[in-house]
């Protein structure tokens, strides 16, 4: 096994619990999926100040572990030197996007761009704003889409690492080679930024100005390593850093797949055995869509490439991961019956009894159970909202013509969503409007390429029948020697 380099430091993150145990160890509660990890005390005392430098193979592990289960993250990496790194820029016409674009990648002597014209209508143009920049011109004669494009790019680099950067997407060199400092694991093949809507426009329409506070490509302020089932399970093509050597030998993007391929890539990665990163310090501006149809087209796009996703990667394409006991809460509470309140008091205290049983003997542990229980609870509700309001829509309103039912389910789905969208960002009526027409464009795409799919995949829940799976909790004995 690779070891960390010498001196590489992780920090445990602020939002998991540390708790020392009876026999002076420690417990950590926390990470995503969330989970219950004890150390020996052997293994704690290398966490001091909630921080473990690598110095060893012992180091190292308990380094690894934290990081494995997102209950800590890399801590002050060091850039790499530009000329390590070689940017990838996927073009088709819109020459003033790309204008942009190499602006703000040039800024840097050192870094190496080649811009790949994917077969432009207008290609004098491209070439011509490939020129004053001083890029590097790949041409294709016959348009390949965006994975095709990155690919044949790909297929030039020189350097150890690359980074992909369409040419809607205004991204700063020094946080391209910043971004790639997360490449110091040997593990880590693949890392992105967070990606914020940005529009130039002195008055933008009011769906630009929601595309800017609530962008898809927008993945929360959480560092995380990326996997299905984490609390981020993607990252978008927009922004990407990679090992140059291990995207050759994944084969790069899916060049059959016009949509979906930046998730294939992650799963792909993640199913091979490597760690893909998300770094939301670090940011990437990518161009919001300047007209309602070109932007609830591009949803209903992305919607439609979930059959296909199901094909390929089976149940990580599952809309929710629900477990029997709280997904029948969740309905409950939705249903705003008399029953409502009993059915989940009932299921939190047997989930609570549950996640109890599986954590440690330590201070607090039952208030804690509670505690976990509930955000289970509410992270369920959450999910079947969504259901409801986004990914079976056309279900959803056929049924409300014949239930009174499904009628307050939905009423009571819009207050969970209006809550949601309050925590997230500012909550303003056409905040509400943005996310029900994100919802029915996306929704439709799904159901659209489920129809021609001829498969429901993408549309299926996965429900989990282990020990406290609404929690996706993961109790591991860590031992280690001195």
């Amino acid at each position: 096994m690779t070891l960390l380099p010498d001196g590489f430091t992780v920090r445990v993150r602020d939002d998991v619990r540390l708790l020392r145990t009876p026999e002076g160890g420690l417990s950590l509660v926390g990470g995503s999926p969330l989970r219950s990890m004890r150390l020996a005390p052997a293994a704690a005392g290398r966490v001091v100040d909630r921080r473990v430098q690598v110095r060893d193979a012992a180091t190292d592990l308990v380094a690894r572990r934290l990081l494995d289960g997102n209950l800590a993250d890399p801590d002050d990496l060091t850039p790499v030197d530009p000329a390590e790194l070689t940017v990838v820029v996927p073009a088709h016409d819109r020459p003033e996007h790309l204008d942009r674009c190499l602006a703000a990648l040039v800024a840097r002597d050192g870094l190496n761009v080649i811009v790949v014209d994917d077969a432009s209508r207008d290609p004098a143009a491209v070439a011509e704003v490939v020129r004053r920049h001083g890029a590097t011109l790949l041409a294709l004669a016959d348009n390949r889409g965006p994975a095709g494009a990155r690919n044949a790019g790909l297929a030039r680099v020189t350097t150890p690492y690359v980074a992909f950067v369409d040419s809607d997407v205004s991204a700063d060199s020094a946080m391209l080679a910043q971004l790639a400092g997360q490449l110091a694991d040997p593990r880590v093949a693949l890392a992105g930024p967070l990606v914020r809507g940005h529009t130039d426009k002195v008055r933008p329409s009011w769906f630009e100005r929601h595309d800017v506070a609530a962008s898809s490509l927008s993945l929360g302020a959480r560092a995380c390593s990326v996997r299905p089932g984490a609390a981020v399970g993607w990252l978008p093509s927009a922004c990407l850093v990679a090992r140059t050597t291990t995207m050759r030998e994944v084969g790069g993007f899916a060049a059959d797949l016009r949509v979906g391929e930046d998730v294939d890539l992650v799963w792909r990665l993640v199913e091979a055995g490597h760690v893909v990163r998300y770094q939301p310090d670090l940011e990437a501006l990518h161009e919001v869509r300047g007209t309602i149809r070109g932007w609830l087209g591009r949803k209903l796009v992305y919607g439609s490439g979930g059959a296909e996703l199901g094909r390929r990667h089976g149940d990580a394409i599952a809309p929710a991961v629900l477990s029997p006991a709280m997904a029948a809460a969740g309905a409950a509470i939705l249903a705003c019956r008399w029953w409502s309140a009993p059915a989940a008091l009932a299921s939190l205290v047997w989930g609570s009894r549950v996640v109890s049983e599986a954590l440690p003997d330590i201070p607090g542990r039952r208030g804690l159970a509670s505690r976990l229980a509930g955000r289970g609870l509410g992270w369920s509700l959450r999910q079947e909202s969504a259901l409801l309001l986004r990914h079976w829509w056309p279900l959803t309103l056929i049924a409300c013509l014949f239930s009174r039912t499904v009628r307050r389910m939905v009423l009571a789905a819009l207050v969970v969503d209006a809550a949601v969208a309050a925590r997230e960002s500012d909550l303003r009526p056409t905040t509400l409007l943005g996310r029900r027409l994100d919802d029915l464009a996306y929704g439709a795409g799904l159901w659209l390429g489920a129809a021609r799919a001829r498969s429901v995949r993408c549309l299926t829940p996965r429900l989990v029948r282990r020990a406290a799976p609404d929690f996706r909790k993961i109790v591991s004995n860590f031992r280690m020697m001195n």
